[in-house]
């Protein structure tokens, strides 16, 4: 067991990405091997690449909404599809290129948007703590280091590569349904986990989101509110078969998300913004170089800002579907 080591042959990468809200997507990181700890569902986790490796990734976030009579036409569902490819520059660093395309659904008579939207890059730095000291994280580790307590920090930025002033079939600009910011974006986070005992692993993650105000073709400048990420996930390596390179993980993560109002030419939004509580039951396989995760996501608890205006909002989601899908190479 000591010689088990961590390397590009060892490691099943298992790339994450964060919520994809309803306003927009966000992108995160992360990867896990096949022994050793496991990795949330949806929220960042704390190990890094290879150096060398490659990391090619897929994620779709599909949520339905829950409709009411007061909201004619509503919104029916969006869906957040994101493309990505991680890099491990060094042992302890690792890069990030993600694409989203974003689609969002209106009951008959309402107003969809679809389109690529801003892509974003990150970059992720790994380190641990062992005997009293802090390292970054080295080439190869026994699955004893793997057991340390295991962080991470990670920054990123979108780029103004979507339209923002994407117009709808009636010609008018909606901020909540353009592809682009218009301006960056900008992400940092931290995260950590343990292996509490071989079989199972927590994983924390806090990070915040913050966006900078745009004027947009109709002149209303709009600046959308910062949002904070509070995450805490449980897996369990419940089943590993090593001569068929598989693994499975039941894994149980817990969202907390608070979100600032959006404010539009100076003046805050009624009926934007709040708290909420996420529960996320999902499982996450491993097999050969490749992983796939799949989870159902509720809000379980909402403190919104003017709750009964706010339908296809974050919180007042029926339920999400998250799936993802990522190849090592």
């Amino acid at each position: 067991m000591k010689q088990s080591m961590v390397g590009v042959g060892a490691w099943l990468a298992a790339g994450l990405v964060a919520p994809a809200l309803a306003h927009h997507g966000v992108a995160g990181v992360g990867a896990v091997g096949l022994q050793g700890p496991g990795a949330p569902i949806e929220s960042a986790a704390s190990s890094v690449l290879p150096a060398g490796g490659v990391l090619a990734y897929l994620k779709v976030d599909q949520a339905r909404f829950k409709q009411y009579d007061w909201a004619t036409p509503n919104a029916d569902y969006a869906r957040f599809t994101m493309l990505g490819l991680g890099y491990g520059v060094t042992p302890w660093f690792s890069a990030y290129a993600f694409v989203p395309h974003n689609t969002k659904v209106e009951q008959s008579g309402g107003l969809d948007s679809r389109g690529w939207a801003d892509m974003s890059l990150m970059g992720q730095i790994g380190f641990r703590y062992d005997q009293d000291s802090w390292r970054l994280t080295p080439a190869n580790e026994s699955l004893d280091d793997l057991e340390d307590w295991r962080f991470s920090v990670f920054a990123g930025a979108t780029l103004p590569t979507g339209a923002p002033n994407h117009r709808l079939s009636d010609g008018s600009i909606d901020p909540g349904k353009s592809l682009g910011f218009g301006k960056p974006a900008w992400t940092l986070g931290l995260t950590a986990s343990k292996m509490l005992s071989q079989t199972l692993t927590l994983s924390l993650e806090a990070s915040t989101f913050r966006f900078q105000p745009y004027t947009y073709d109709n002149a209303d400048r709009v600046q959308f509110g910062a949002e904070n990420r509070l995450n805490a996930a449980f897996s369990w390596r419940a089943l590993t078969l090593a001569e068929q390179s598989f693994r499975l993980d039941p894994v149980l993560e817990v969202q907390y998300l608070s979100i600032g109002r959006d404010r539009t030419n100076g003046v805050g939004e009624r009926g934007t913004g709040g708290r909420m509580v996420y529960l996320l039951p999902g499982v996450r396989a491993y097999w050969h170089n490749a992983s796939f995760a799949l989870g159902l996501k509720k809000p379980v608890w909402t403190d919104l800002n003017e709750s009964g205006t706010q339908q296809g909002a974050e919180g007042k989601e029926k339920y999400r579907l998250i799936f993802s899908a990522s190849l090592m190479f």
